[in-house]
């Protein structure tokens, strides 16, 4: 476990990351995160979990119409 500060920048607040969590995590500058609110706190993740909703109901259309898309795709 890390800690970290909390920090003001301008009217807002921030916190750095580690440089060896930005790199376990492929992560670049300027890079977007999303903040997941949970009832203990939050989660802060580089994977849109909508992103994943979408790819998943995905695979499920694409599934159940396997043999429709490869007709489609000649």
């Amino acid at each position: 476990m890390q800690t970290i500060k909390i920090r003001k920048v301008g009217n807002s607040y921030g916190f750095t990351i580690p440089k060896e969590l930005m790199e376990k995590y492929h992560l670049k500058e300027g890079e977007e995160l999303h903040l997941i609110e949970e009832n203990d706190g939050f989660t802060l993740t580089p994977y849109d979990p909508e992103f994943e909703e979408w790819t998943k109901s995905f695979e499920k259309t694409n599934q159940k119409f396997k043999n429709t898309l490869k007709e489609l795709s000649k």
